[in-house]
């Protein structure tokens, strides 16, 4: 088993244009996240995956691999998708780690390939974390996972699941935030990109609906630790805080 570990990272984002190259602590928030994977274990390939030269140069002359995407991609998906089929043909499993992630866990993303290897048949891998009372379990932009007993995933929802109908019953309640940091098999991937969007996908604006929607299963592992993304210019803060810790 071949393994990739590919980082999408567009320039024009729509709420923090520039992000990759946005400097935190003097280094450039892409080469924060290609730093930290590089280092990870049972790897055989990370490289960034972007549409823009001014990231495509920066990540090159830090000396990590980087490959030139289409601007039309619609998703970090397509373009793991993209590397897979241009790139990386020789690859099985691909582990998407977002662009935004500068906290991002090497061990966490060992932990993925390791499901891979153990299980044959799996395709698709994501990530939760188990959130606290004191979180903001409402907002919208936290998206919530559930999931069976064998940690496969019933539902992704930007509303608060599951609904608590009886205060009584809040101590039972557990909630976990989807951490977007996503594996796949280079079929599954490859094959999902070329299909239609779904219903459930549309109206909540969340891509791993249309795999649940076409029947597929997505295995959910859980983190130990929750990781601070950067969406937002008021996020850099947190990071930094963050990193000194």
């Amino acid at each position: 088993m071949k393994t990739a570990v590919v980082i999408p990272a567009r320039y024009a984002s729509s709420r923090f244009p520039g992000k990759p190259l946005f400097l935190i602590n003097n280094k450039p928030l892409i080469l924060h996240v290609v730093s930290k994977v590089s280092k990870c274990k049972g790897v055989d390939c990370v490289a960034v995956a972007t549409d823009d030269k001014r990231i495509f140069d920066t990540v090159k002359s830090a000396g990590y691999n980087v490959f030139m995407t289409p601007v039309n991609l619609k998703s970090g998906t397509d373009r793991v998708a993209y590397v897979a089929n241009k790139y990386l043909k020789n690859y099985n499993v691909f582990i998407n780690v977002q662009g935004d992630e500068p906290l991002i866990d090497k061990k966490l993303v060992e932990k993925m390939v390791e499901e891979f290897k153990k299980d044959k048949k799996l395709e698709y891998l994501t990530v939760a974390y188990k959130m606290k009372p004191t979180d903001d379990i409402a907002n919208p932009n936290t998206v919530k996972v559930i999931f069976d007993k064998n940690h496969y995933a019933l539902y992704f929802s930007r509303y608060p699941i599951p609904f608590l109908r009886d205060e009584k019953n809040k101590s039972k309640a557990d909630y976990y935030k989807h951490i977007g940091v996503y594996g796949y098999t280079k079929k599954f991937v490859c094959e999902f990109t070329k299909s239609k969007q779904t219903k459930l996908e549309i109206v909540e604006s969340l891509e791993q609906l249309r795999a649940l929607e076409q029947g597929k299963r997505i295995k959910v592992i859980i983190s130990s630790k929750d990781l601070q993304d950067v969406n937002v210019l008021e996020d850099v803060a947190k990071v930094k805080k963050a990193l000194k810790k």
